[in-house]
């Protein structure tokens, strides 16, 4: 036998061994899971040669929603439901015959349409038949009924790297909850499209939320795996309980990797400039300014009825759509700005300064959600009393220094 018949030998042969490890029906299968995707990036849910044998003849759990899916080109199975190109990893697993047994759902929800801060009802999942639990509302975190006779919990959400972004709480409560039912949890990581910098105040312990449970920066640099693995290494959960973590890391990415989403992580991040603009924006959630939804430009314009028409000339009238059953300033014109080209590469906090100078009535702009978003009192003090923006970009420069020296310690990627 020469060496280049003996060299397919062993990979028909390595290909047939890890066929009956995980389940998969064929070699031509396995040949179409390695082939390389379009865009040179593997997320962690398209690697299943490497988690697959993982879950092998175990029960699985999986928290998941619309963005928890697989590239084509990475993955092409028979009998799988196709979705533009894309297909949901449940259907994935349960071809291959994984024991899967329920799914969690967080905010939005497992299909991702409810509005932000709607409580999400457990139900059934008409495509799979498979029972759904909320994990929004009064069931933020797993309870241990819930997750009796499962061995294994996977996690795949698409974060967008933000501090207020409820992804990350979901995360904590989940890795609390393995740890304390003996779970094994297998984090699928995924890009996050804000990676690329980190901004913004630190939040204090005592303005720890639902919207900010740990002590980072709003912008924080780094994707849920990594985040994962900092939530248990700086001893984050209750009774400085460690979860049993492992990640599966994407391929070809680092934090300076250009990544647009393939759908939207939430109804009101409908594109790539919303989630850019996303960290700098919210905090109009926490005031009397609407940051546009009710229209088909959420988090891309931002407005209010009373602002000044001369500064603030984009006319908009929020209205009820999908994911703003009741919109902020609902029926009435809004006047303000459109940033649909703006790039930013940092917080901007120049839009809230304006819009706090031009309100006629400053003593009902802000409302007390803005100290959750902003994780501090501090924010609202200083623009109340005139400091500039480098002014108060200058006081969160100490504690980002601290938080990227922690950060570092839990990097998976340059």
């Amino acid at each position: 036998m020469n060496i280049k018949n003996t060299y397919f030998f062993l990979v028909i042969l390595t290909l047939l061994v890890l066929s009956c490890k995980t389940g998969i029906k064929s070699i031509k299968d396995i040949f179409e899971i390695q082939e390389k995707d379009t865009f040179n990036l593997y997320v962690g849910a398209s690697q299943l040669d490497v988690y697959l044998p993982l879950l092998k003849e175990n029960n699985v759990a999986i928290v998941g929603n619309q963005t928890s899916i697989i590239r084509n080109s990475a993955l092409r199975l028979r009998s799988v439901p196709i979705m533009n190109n894309y297909t949901h990893v449940v259907d994935t697993l349960l071809s291959l015959k994984v024991n899967l047994k329920k799914v969690f759902s967080p905010e939005h929800g497992f299909r991702g349409k409810a509005d932000a801060g709607e409580v999400v009802v457990s139900g059934i999942d008409t495509a799979t038949g498979l029972p759904i639990i909320s994990l929004y509302g009064g069931n933020k975190k797993p309870k241990a009924e819930q997750l009796k006779g499962i061995d294994i919990i996977l996690f795949d959400l698409q974060d967008v790297g933000v501090r207020f972004y409820t992804y990350i709480s979901t995360l904590h409560y989940v890795m609390e909850a393995a740890a304390e039912n003996n779970i094994k949890l297998i984090v699928l990581d995924r890009p996050n499209p804000n990676a690329h910098y980190i901004d913004g105040p630190v939040l204090e312990d005592k303005h720890h939320s639902f919207v900010g449970m740990h002590p980072v920066p709003i912008v924080y640099g780094m994707t849920i795996g990594e985040y994962a693995q900092m939530i248990n290494g700086e001893n984050w959960l209750h009774n400085g309980l460690k979860c049993d973590l492992t990640v599966i890391p994407l391929k070809n990415y680092t934090h300076k990797t250009g990544y647009n989403l393939p759908v939207k992580p939430s109804p009101n991040l409908p594109n790539a400039k919303a989630i850019e603009l996303y960290p700098s924006l919210c905090f109009f959630e926490g005031t009397s300014i609407s940051c546009g939804r009710g229209t088909d430009k959420q988090f891309q314009v931002f407005g209010a009825p009373e602002l000044p028409e001369n500064d603030f000339p984009f006319i908009f009238i929020p209205q009820p759509n999908e994911g703003a059953k009741h919109p902020k300033h609902i029926g009435k014109t809004c006047y303000g700005l459109n940033l649909q080209e703006v790039a930013v590469h940092k917080i901007n906090l120049q839009w809230l300064l304006n819009a706090y100078t031009a309100y006629p009535n400053r003593k009902d702009f802000f409302y007390p959600f803005f100290t959750k978003l902003a994780g501090t009192e501090k924010l609202q003090n200083q623009i109340e009393l005139g400091y500039t923006h480098q002014d108060i970009r200058k006081t969160w420069l100490p504690d980002l220094e601290k938080f990227k020296k922690i950060r570092s310690k839990y990097l998976l990627y340059d």
